[in-house]
């Protein structure tokens, strides 16, 4: 099978907006990451957490944790596990599909808050980026497979390979872990 390659001229055209629209992706993720991390340890200078922000599931107070939670953590190893996956699939989906994403992120971060507001255990409190990780990761899988081109296969395929453990995460390891943002995430993320 005879593969056609690009012309050389076309792929060097091509490469440099491919190249600043990864750049300014990066950028965004990285303030975004930075973000969660400011919010985090302003919530440990004050010496007073932002609980009442959290997600409360089935409770009209807590529905301003559809809007906030995603911004709080628990500890600076729950920001930690969550600020690299959000930093590599921020880039690569705003990279890659900065219109997709740029429509498929309110709808991964609300769609997963209203999800777990529904469905979450009366009397938990969510907080976390973790919906939107795993909303970020199966957009990008999602339209590896649905575009069917070289960059989306290939971005779909390397958003399995360092992320598809998160797959895994729907099953209760940890009583602490509400899983519940893991899946509306994720149904979000491949919807959008």
């Amino acid at each position: 099978m005879d593969l056609p390659l690009p012309d050389p001229a076309i792929a060097a055209e091509h490469a440099q907006p491919l190249a600043r629209r990864f750049h300014r992706a990066a950028w965004i993720s990285l303030g975004f990451v930075a973000l969660l991390w400011w919010i985090k340890l302003f919530e440990h200078w004050m010496g007073q957490p932002f609980d009442a922000l959290a997600l409360r599931p089935h409770d009209i107070n807590g529905l301003i944790g559809i809007l906030a939670a995603p911004l709080l953590h628990a500890s600076l190893e729950h920001i930690g596990a969550n600020s690299l996956p959000l930093l590599i699939l921020g880039t690569l989906a705003g990279g890659l599909y900065p219109r997709a994403t740029l429509r498929a992120l309110p709808v991964i971060w609300i769609g997963s808050g209203i999800g777990v507001w529904f469905t979450g255990e009366p009397g938990s409190a969510h907080i976390g980026a973790s919906g939107i990780a795993h909303g970020l990761m199966f957009l990008v899988f999602a339209l590896g497979v649905l575009r069917r081109d070289r960059q989306a296969i290939a971005a779909g395929m390397i958003a399995l390979f360092l992320y598809g453990g998160m797959l895994l995460t729907i099953f209760p390891r940890e009583v602490v872990i509400f899983l519940e943002s893991h899946l509306f995430g994720r149904l979000c993320g491949a919807l959008a």
